[in-house]
Formats: structure tokens, C-alpha cells, sequence
């Protein structure tokens, strides 16, 4: 109970030293805010961190990996942020991922500048300030709002946590084999090596769609 509440409190202490403006309205946060990193909620517009190079390297990364996965396997597609996702479960409030996923299986609506529902994954990469809101006000948002795979990948502690929601619609963390490797029925084929994630120099492209191709290849 006392992790929790600390953890709660630094959730809030993030939140508030990152807010920039409140009584907020929706459209005026789709206007103004949406595309500069901004997320919404209760009418408060929170700014996010700025990226670090650790940070892009791993989101550009993946966005790579999936898009590339996605290229020779078209089931779905990877979007990146700023990019809003809007959770009926909570009206007033919009996240922006780091990455989603959503298949052609998925049963909402992907806009021009919105997913209208739960995307299939949602990836977050931790910041220093994001750890309490990722782990803890994300998680409980994502799953109370159905989204059926949550990833938490944090380079600094080099620490991934898999979460997909089981029959009573809670999350279940996933576990790696005993070579570090992520699998997901989400992506049959895919084949994801966590101790990659935490090098210091991420494979490049062309590296990346050769290792796609072998996995798929299999």
C-alpha cells in the first residue's frame, strides 16, 4: 500500500510539473496541442519530455522492425507518435503512445489523426519523468479501456514488461523465453530479442529487414 501511494504521488508530481494549461476543451486540444506532444487530461494539456537520443534510437527502432514486419506480412500497420488515441472508457482524456499497432482484425476505426478505440499494442518508452504515469495511471487507462497488449520497455534500467489481457479482462504480464525473446500471437512470425533493445548502437536498417526476413522465413 505505501509503494502504491508513492508511486501515485509521483505520478502526480510528473503530471503537475508537466501541465501547461488547464480547462483545456477537446477541440481546443486537438488545435493547439495534439501534434506537439501533448496529452489530455481532464482538461488539463500535459506536455511530454523531450526525447533523448536513447529514447528516439529505440522508438525509430521499432517503428522499423514492426514496419518492416508489417511490409512482408500486411496485417496491420505502425504508427508512431504524436499520434492521439481516444479510449471510450475515458472521454476526457487522450494519450499519445509512442507506438501502436493495429491490425486489419481490429474491430474500431483508424482517422486521419486519431485511433477511434483500443489499438492492439500500445508501446511506451520510459522517460525519467514518465516512469510513474507508464507503469501506473497508462497501465490501469490501457486496460480498463481494452487495449489487449501493453508493452513497457525502459532502456536506463534496461527492464521490459509485456502485459496482454487474459479472459477477465486484466493484464497478465508475458514473460521472455531463456534467450530474451518476445513472442505475441498478435504478430505470428515476429520474433522480438529484448537484449537488443538495451545496445548502445541499435541495428541499422538494412539489418533490421534481413533479421525480419529470416524470422518470417522460418
Amino acid at each position: 500500500m505505501v509503494a502504491q501511494e508513492q508511486l501515485r504521488e509521483e505520478k502526480q508530481a510528473d503530471e503537475s510539473e508537466m501541465a501547461v494549461a488547464i480547462e483545456v476543451s477537446l477541440e481546443d486540444y486537438l488545435e493547439h496541442y495534439a501534434e506537439q506532444h501533448y496529452e489530455w487530461v481532464e482538461g488539463v494539456a500535459i506536455k511530454m519530455a523531450p526525447a533523448t537520443l536513447k529514447h528516439n534510437a529505440l522508438v525509430h527502432y521499432l517503428h522499423a522492425l514492426l514496419d518492416i514486419y508489417f511490409s512482408l506480412r500486411p496485417v496491420g500497420i505502425v504508427v508512431s507518435s504524436p499520434f492521439v488515441v481516444r479510449l471510450p472508457e475515458f472521454p476526457k482524456r487522450r494519450r499519445e503512445p509512442d507506438l501502436i499497432v493495429v491490425l486489419k482484425s481490429n474491430p474500431h476505426e483508424l482517422k486521419e489523426t486519431y485511433m477511434d478505440g483500443a489499438p492492439d499494442i500500445c508501446i511506451e518508452i520510459v522517460s525519467e519523468e514518465s516512469t510513474g504515469r507508464d507503469h501506473g495511471e497508462k497501465f490501469a487507462e490501457y486496460e480498463a479501456g481494452g487495449v489487449p497488449e501493453y508493452w513497457i520497455l525502459d532502456a536506463v534500467r534496461r527492464e521490459s514488461r509485456f502485459y496482454r489481457l487474459n479472459a477477465e479482462k486484466r493484464y497478465v504480464r508475458q514473460e521472455e523465453d531463456e534467450g530474451g525473446n518476445y513472442r505475441t500471437p498478435a504478430l505470428p512470425g515476429l520474433v522480438l530479442h529484448v537484449p537488443t533493445l538495451w545496445l548502445e548502437n541499435l541495428p541499422d536498417i538494412i539489418t533490421t529487414m534481413n533479421t525480419v526476413k529470416s524470422m518470417l522465413d522460418a
